[in-house]
């Protein structure tokens, strides 16, 4: 398989998981806004935040690999950037598998009671680490060693076709694509809500500002296609791949602004503490344009610029 091929490949992978996040975070949010959330015992808001802390974790690490393919390689396809997609795919998976079991806690305790709702979010939590680590490590153990040392023995780069870097940066939108309109989707419910009619006039403000800042992410992310079909009649070119970049950078920035924003409003709703909502945002800020923007700066930097 060519390396162009492996990484086509790993962005599809990454779209697998990007969604079922991104949907979580939706729920995470929204559950927020819900009547029966008012009347959780403490340790159940302790958890939710954990989950909501972990699961902003997991889609900060997946968009990372798309972002650094934009900014540090311009498109190219390299043995760097293949690490990358596997190293950030492969971190995400514990944060999500934890979130995950919060979550089945969360909708287990009401029904099972505490004791074996805590049964069911472990469980959860162990299975899906046995079954994105566990057996994996086993099984590499015997096998697949050939594999991988082809990998190792590839070059570092091979030329990357017009047609390849169109189709990954198409792919590439449709990684954040999916999930940025389902968040979309559950904030946009959550303005219909009577908990949100509660909120300070500020917080309301902040969560319509998060709003334009996921629809401008949805608008950024749908644009490639459009001049791709309309402007160009479905034919790569180079001006299409530098615009799609840009289109897509713009949407990285859009998104992190709105999934902090609408963090902090969530968070500082469930404590009561507009200190508390003020520095879950700028936590999340930091992390999400540490993790799309300034590392991959500093990366670009230091290689000297894009190939």
């Amino acid at each position: 398989m060519s390396l162009s091929k492996k990484v086509k490949v790993g962005l599809d992978e990454t779209r697998i998981l990007i969604l079922g996040s991104q949907i979580l975070l939706g729920f995470q949010f929204q559950g927020a806004f819900r009547p029966a959330f008012e009347h959780l015992p403490f340790h159940d808001r302790v958890v939710w935040l954990g989950a909501l802390g972990l699961i902003t974790l997991t889609i900060a690490l997946l968009i990372t690999p798309s972002v650094q393919h934009r900014m540090v390689e311009g498109g190219r396809d390299t043995k760097r950037l293949l690490g990358v997609i596997g190293r950030y795919a492969g971190l995400s998976l514990a944060p999500f598998a934890m979130a995950l079991g919060a979550d089945l806690f969360l909708a287990a305790e009401p029904v099972l009671g505490p004791g074996p709702a805590v049964t069911v979010g472990l469980a959860t939590c162990v299975l899906a680490l046995l079954f994105w680590y566990g057996l994996e490590t086993a099984k590499a153990r015997g096998v697949g060693e050939r594999e991988r040392a082809m990998t190792r023995r590839e070059p570092e780069s091979e030329h990357t076709s017009l047609e390849t870097k169109v189709e990954q940066m198409l792919t590439e939108a449709r990684v954040i694509l999916p999930g940025a309109q389902a968040l979309l989707g559950f904030q946009l419910v959550i303005t219909f809500s009577e908990a949100f009619e509660r909120l300070p006039f500020a917080s309301k403000v902040v969560h319509l500002v998060a709003l334009g800042f996921l629809a401008l992410t949805v608008i950024w992310l749908i644009a490639p296609a459009a001049f791709h079909r309309i402007v160009y009649a479905g034919e790569d070119t180079p001006e299409l791949h530098a615009l799609g970049t840009r289109f897509l950078l713009a949407a990285s920035v859009t998104l992190a602004l709105g999934i902090s924003a609408d963090l902090g409003v969530v968070v500082g709703k469930v404590v009561d503490s507009d200190v508390a909502g003020l520095a879950a945002a700028l936590i999340s800020l930091i992390v999400l344009s540490g993790l799309w923007h300034v590392y991959p700066l500093v990366l670009r930097a230091r290689d000297g610029g894009l190939g």
